[in-house]
């Protein structure tokens, strides 16, 4: 077996793609330890795949049941991580991004005056519970801070990166905001900057092992000397997960042999096997425009463990465009995953439509 083979078995098996499901969806983030979310159907469809989750109403009872909740972290995206990890992984990740939120206010209308203003009054009115962003821009309003067009995403940022804020129980069919120490209660004593960084060299290679701290690095949005950091600081704490890219064990057990590829899958948007490493071509090979231009990462089909296709749901039913041949089996396969995406999703079953080779 070549050694991109032995790769690809074993961060599959890493990231619970491979085997029974056994973890719950919390387990599986606190696996992975960060999903990203700025797709709310993308990071549930994520916890389909690698939980025992039957129903994407799963996922949702714990955002509501305060076990996992959405925040700005890695890369400056929208995560979904557990609270224990949010309060040291939210500081370790986000300070970069303050610049960048400052100048992206500015560009909104936004004066520095103005944003602190917004991060009061957001914090106010989160400290009697959850909002949605209609009654947040509606307060915003009413003590007249500019939030149109792209304002009120930034404003909430800021709010974020002060360590105010966070997403957490639908409200609807959305996401609310809440205050973070309402909803999780008082800060746990900080983490020191090391150990914080050891902690995410193990934690990432637990969901993403075999892995260098280059791929640390491009997945965490950290410097390339933070990463070597975090990887020396880790260093006792590895096993049983394997650092060593040349690989040939899994990463659960060093004697055993890499682990089997998973059956077809219909991945969500967004899923994390496309943006775990620095290198994703190990599973997309020359289908490279699963990412469009604007950096969207489609729904994808998994086959032998590659990419062979994309997917969508429009008008409820589930449509497979593939992108080079398989066999009858794997197309019964895929056929099987979509009825079980409509079911997760609560939808009526219909017979998916595979187009393409």
């Amino acid at each position: 077996m070549s050694r991109e083979s032995l790769l690809r078995r074993a961060r599959l098996g890493a990231q619970l793609l491979t085997g029974r499901a056994t973890h719950d969806p919390v387990a599986a983030v606190g696996h992975i330890l960060a999903v990203q979310a700025q797709d709310d159907r993308g990071f549930r469809l994520t916890l389909r795949t690698r939980s025992t989750a039957a129903t994407a109403d799963a996922v949702d009872t714990a955002l509501g049941a305060r076990q996992l909740l959405v925040t700005w972290a890695l890369r400056g995206t929208l995560h979904l991580v557990r609270p224990e990890d949010h309060w040291w992984l939210h500081p370790l990740t986000t300070p970069q991004l303050a610049s960048g939120n400052r100048r992206r206010l500015a560009q909104e209308g936004v004066s520095p005056r103005a944003a602190a203003r917004g991060v009061d009054v957001v914090t106010e009115a989160l400290g009697d519970g959850p909002k949605t962003r209609a009654e947040l821009r509606a307060y915003l309003d009413a003590a007249r801070v500019p939030n149109a067009g792209q304002g009120f995403v930034h404003l909430m940022l800021a709010a974020t990166l002060a360590g105010h804020v966070a997403r957490g129980p639908v409200i609807g069919r959305e996401l609310a905001w809440v205050s973070v120490e309402q909803w999780l209660g008082s800060r746990p004593p900080a983490v020191d900057r090391e150990e914080a960084l050891a902690r995410l060299a193990v934690r990432y290679l637990r969901g993403h092992a075999p892995a260098a701290p280059e791929d640390l690095a491009k997945w965490a949005g950290i410097t390339l000397g933070d990463a070597r950091l975090a990887f020396a600081g880790a260093a006792g704490g590895l096993a049983p997960w394997r650092a060593d890219p040349s690989l040939t064990t899994s990463t659960e057990h060093p004697d055993d042999p890499a682990p089997r590829l998973p059956a077809p899958r219909l991945l969500g948007p967004f899923d994390p096997i496309l943006h775990g490493w620095r290198d994703r071509e190990l599973f997309t090979g020359a289908h490279r425009d699963v990412i469009t231009t604007n950096g969207i990462f489609r729904p994808t089909a998994l086959v032998d463990g590659r990419v062979v296709g994309t997917w969508g749901l429009a008008a409820g039913t589930v449509t497979i465009r593939m992108f080079e041949p398989t066999t009858v089996r794997a197309g019964r396969a895929l056929q099987i995953e979509a009825a079980r995406v409509l079911r997760y999703l609560g939808r009526p079953e219909r017979e998916a439509v595979i187009t393409g080779v």
